[in-house]
């Protein structure tokens, strides 16, 4: 019955029937309302911010059903930027409110948000229409824009790191995860052993708080990023859900970013790291295709150089 559900839903909500609204701040209170409080990503903290989120620089869209006009379904939030960002306080709150928009300055469009506002439809593949139909959209707004990515969140990075090092401090001596430098670093910002006291510093946030612990972590959690996104996988598909969107939309796993969301929020999830999926248009039929059917994930130099430095230093 759920496989026989979820196939008329795909049906009854594929793109024929679905139309992209635009939101502004002069769209229907219900409408502004109703997008605010489903914020999954970067929740909305009052009107305020509301108000910069749909205001210059910034683009907010979402599908509806054509029966149900202006109900939104699914929500695309987008920063227009003069290059890709690599930090999401820079897009949720460094955005003016006054400025009017200066074309000359957008070169890049990042989408940092999207939410599906009606659970219901989990499993029906809405968003990826959504990212097609808005590219189109800024296509015909900004003729000249020239870079389309996401800076996107890794949720479940940090459960993941945890894990791994609730298993090394299990195997007393063992060390697969840092190198010896690495280590003694470690130990000296912490006062114990890397795996042990590193754990605890990570479950409770406290590791930001001191610049030498975060100075010396740097290093090692890029790496281990780069390999949770690029080799962890579930039946041949990246393991992060995140990513296995993105990818099978035909994305590039193009940068991870240090200290890209500082938020209690980012710290907790993903140790305050994201990533940007770029999507070079012209190849993304093809990398969703390869994705799709060799299990193959696109990569940067930049990921594909982590990806080798932990190869090099780890035997997981």
């Amino acid at each position: 019955m759920n496989g026989v559900l979820k196939a008329m839903l795909s049906e009854w909500f594929s793109s024929g029937f679905l139309n992209l609204e635009r939101v502004t701040w002069h769209s229907p209170c219900e409408v502004l309302q109703k997008i605010s409080e489903a914020e999954a990503v970067h929740p909305v903290k009052n009107w305020l911010d509301m108000k910069r989120r749909v205001g210059p620089y910034r683009r907010c869209y979402f599908s509806s059903h054509c029966s149900t006009p202006g109900d939104p379904l699914i929500v695309l939030y987008v920063a227009l930027t003069s290059d890709i960002t690599n930090n999401i306080q820079a897009i949720v709150k460094d955005c003016p409110l006054s400025e009017t928009e200066d074309k000359n300055k957008i070169a890049a469009a990042i989408f940092y948000s999207i939410s599906l506002i009606q659970q219901g439809l989990q499993g029906v593949e809405l968003g990826t229409f959504l990212i097609k139909q808005v590219v189109r959209e800024l296509q015909k707004e900004f003729p000249h824009l020239g870079a389309f990515s996401s800076l996107s969140p890794i949720p479940g990075f940090t459960k993941w790191l945890l894990g791994l090092l609730s298993l090394q401090a299990k195997e007393h001596g063992k060390n697969e995860l840092f190198t010896d430098s690495e280590s003694r670093d470690i130990a000296e910002a912490t006062g114990g052993p890397a795996h042990e006291t590193l754990r605890a510093y990570l479950s409770s946030n406290e590791w930001v708080k001191s610049a030498k612990l975060v100075c010396a972590l740097q290093a090692p959690l890029m790496r281990l990023c780069a390999w949770y996104l690029y080799g962890e996988k579930h039946r041949g598909y990246a393991l992060n859900p995140v990513a296995n969107f993105h990818l099978q939309n035909g994305a590039v796993l193009w940068r991870i970013n240090w200290m890209a969301d500082s938020s209690p929020r980012g710290l907790t999830s993903s140790c305050g790291l994201m990533v940007n999926y770029r999507y070079f248009l012209e190849e993304t039929s093809t990398n969703s295709v390869a994705y799709l059917g060799s299990k193959t994930i696109k990569a940067s130099e930049q990921v594909l150089g982590l990806v080798a430095q932990f190869q090099k230093h780890s035997k997981l």
